[in-house]
């Protein structure tokens, strides 16, 4: 009896860790998929970031090539500065506005494990890391409005506070969770929290700092001022075009199915901008410009920005067109309107983006208030003309407007600060000079130096 009684408990004891032993090992498997699929999604995140970081050269290539030689080591200087500054000022003291961590000043959501996005499974160092390229690329924009009359301590004065106070502050309202968030505000990579807030800003720049010299003639009308190199502005686009292929996929803050698609219709987006540009200059100036049809690929870059999770492929392909025709009329008009913008920068970030803010409230074709994982959860209705009625547009509307609203008096403010205190704009000979030797002792060309350190100020009949 005794022998059958273990014999019985031995069996037993062995038929539990049969079964034990196959859970336990779904178990391990299932851990290690997902320790796997995070460190997948960190390592993305962190490349995308790279690319993010990777458009600052984008920038300035772009920025030099549209602008004259003799200001071009400007250029570049304040183009590195958007970097240095604005990343140490974003982690001192924009993160914690951003994301509305605990401490004020410092690296306290390093230290202490803060995430703006801790349900992404992200490590603290590359959610920063993304974050902060963002905060840079708003910084930049700037720079192309104010090219060739802007002193450097002031550009830097306005690169500390933009990235310090008031890029975090927009942040805070959508992907920090603050009003525009909770509203059903829909961003998705930052047409408006990123490119709309840095064309909002070059818009207060220009208009405080005023016109280049022989912009425009005694009876009012606009000169042309040529960029020294199309070349130079045509590789700066293809750098940002490669770029946004981190700015957008990027920001799905995940390596999953999604981020080809939202590839895709950030293609299709840049694609369709450019075309549309094309035409559009061709019919109203008699030629296919080559720089308009660069800043219509921009432009349909930036108006995808915000709704390209949200959209199918051709709603993507159709707000980057109407963006390409967009960006030419912006162009013509605030440059007729007195507001010299030497790059399109206002057009391009500012206008585009409110534009393509406002497309996610017509052409969204799936709920922009949820984050599917799975490729096929490609359904709801949102937008106006997909049967979501009007309640997303006026969301969207309401954003554009309290953005522009918050940026024109912040960013005003700060200019037009620096202009009474003689921080703006620098002298004019320094100005037809060119900036390079003024304010930064070299110029941007060796060539340049050769030919007597400048090039000439164009002429009335060349169209300076």
């Amino acid at each position: 009896m005794k022998r059958r009684f273990l014999l019985g408990g031995l069996v037993a004891v062995l038929a539990l860790i049969g079964l034990a032993g196959p859970a336990a090992a779904q178990d391990d498997a299932a851990a290690q998929a997902a320790l796997t699929q995070t460190i997948l999604d960190n390592i993305f995140v962190f490349v995308a970031g790279v690319l993010v970081f990777f458009m600052q050269a984008g920038f300035a290539m772009l920025e030099a090539g549209l602008t004259r030689a003799k200001s071009t080591a400007a250029i570049m200087m304040k183009n590195m500065m958007d970097m240095c500054i604005g990343v140490l000022l974003f982690a001192l003291i924009g993160m914690h506005i951003a994301y509305s961590g605990e401490d004020l000043v410092g690296f306290g959501w390093y230290f202490d494990g803060y995430s703006s996005a801790p349900e992404s499974g992200l490590g603290i160092p590359v959610d920063f890391f993304f974050q902060a390229a963002f905060a840079a690329a708003a910084a930049t924009i700037v720079s192309g409005a104010l090219a060739e009359r802007t002193k450097y301590v002031g550009y830097m004065a306005y690169t500390a506070v933009i990235t310090a106070v008031i890029y975090p502050i927009v942040v805070n309202w959508q992907w920090g969770g603050g009003w525009l968030s909770q509203q059903g505000f829909h961003d998705f990579a930052g047409s408006t929290v990123v490119h709309s807030v840095g064309g909002w800003a070059a818009l207060m720049g220009a208009i405080a700092i005023g016109p280049r010299i022989g912009k425009y003639g005694s009876d009012g009308k606009p000169r042309a001022i040529l960029g020294h190199s199309v070349p130079l502005a045509i590789l700066g686009v293809f750098i940002l075009f490669i770029g946004w292929f981190g700015f957008n996929p990027g920001s799905e803050l995940a390596a999953d199915l999604e981020v080809p698609r939202i590839a895709v219709t950030t293609l299709l987006a840049a694609a369709g901008g450019g075309l549309a540009a094309m035409l559009t200059i061709w019919a109203v100036a008699g030629k296919p410009d080559v720089s308009m049809t660069g800043n219509g690929i921009l432009g349909g870059l930036v108006g995808i920005t915000a709704g390209t999770y949200v959209m199918n492929p051709w709603m993507a392909a159709l707000t980057g067109m109407i963006a390409g025709v967009i960006v030419v009329f912006s162009v013509l008009g605030i440059e007729r309107a007195g507001v010299d913008d030497p790059v399109g920068a206002v057009s391009v970030h500012g206008v585009c983006g409110a534009w393509g803010t406002i497309a996610v409230g017509l052409f969204a074709s799936r709920d922009a208030t949820v984050d599917p994982i799975a490729y096929d959860d490609f359904v709801g209705a949102e937008g106006l003309f997909f049967g979501g009625g009007g309640g997303l547009l006026v969301d969207q509307i309401v954003g554009v407007i309290a953005v522009f609203a918050f940026v024109a008096i912040t960013a005003g403010a700060l200019f037009f600060a620096l202009k009474a205190a003689g921080l703006l704009r620098v002298s004019p000979e320094e100005e037809a000079a060119g900036l390079d030797v003024s304010e930064h002792g070299a110029p941007g060309y060796g060539e340049l130096a050769a030919l007597g350190g400048t090039t000439a100020t164009p002429t009335p009949s060349e169209g300076g």
